[in-house]
C-alpha cells in the first residue's frame, strides 16, 4: 500500500512547515516592536523631548549577544550526543557503532577551538562589560 511513502512526505512538509512558521513568527515579532518603538519616538518627537538611537539589538540579527563560551556549550553537548549513541549503538553493530565518532569528532573540534581562542574572547568580552559597567556608575547623573 502507499502508507510508507507518506511518512517521509509528511515529515519532510511538517519539518519545512515548522521552519516557515518558526522564522514568520521571528519577522512578525521584530515588525511589532519596530513598529512600536517607532510609535514611542513620534510621541517623543510631539512632546519635544530628546529621541535616543536606535537599540543595537534591533538592527543585530540574533536576539542573544555573542558570546564565545558558547563554542564550549556546543562542544558539551555535540560530545556527549557521541558518545551516548557510540554506547548504544555498540551493543547492536561494533562497524556501524563508528558513525557515532562523527558528532564525537564534531564535539572536539568545538572544544578544541574554545581552549585555544574562546576563553581568550569570553575573557575580554567580560572585561569591556566590566569596564563599560564601572564607567557608567561612575558617570555623574543629572
Amino acid at each position: 500500500m502507499f502508507w510508507p511513502f507518506l511518512v517521509p512526505i509528511f515529515g519532510i512538509i511538517f519539518g519545512c512547515g515548522i521552519a516557515v512558521v518558526a522564522s514568520w513568527t521571528s519577522y512578525r515579532r521584530r515588525k511589532h516592536l519596530f513598529e512600536l518603538f517607532h510609535q514611542e519616538r513620534m510621541a517623543a518627537i510631539d512632546k519635544g523631548v530628546d529621541v535616543p538611537p536606535l537599540p543595537e539589538a534591533f538592527i543585530a540579527d540574533d536576539a542573544r549577544p555573542y558570546s564565545p563560551r558558547r563554542n564550549l556549550l556546543k562542544g558539551l553537548i555535540w560530545s556527549f550526543i557521541g558518545l551516548g549513541a557510540l554506547a548504544g549503538m555498540y551493543r547492536q553493530d561494533e562497524d556501524t557503532a563508528l558513525f557515532a565518532l562523527i558528532p564525537v569528532g564534531i564535539g572536539l573540534a568545538y572544544l578544541i577551538y574554545y581552549f585555544v581562542v574562546g576563553w581568550k574572547e569570553a575573557e575580554a568580552l567580560e572585561a569591556a562589560e566590566r569596564a563599560k559597567l564601572a564607567e557608567t556608575n561612575r558617570a555623574p547623573r543629572g
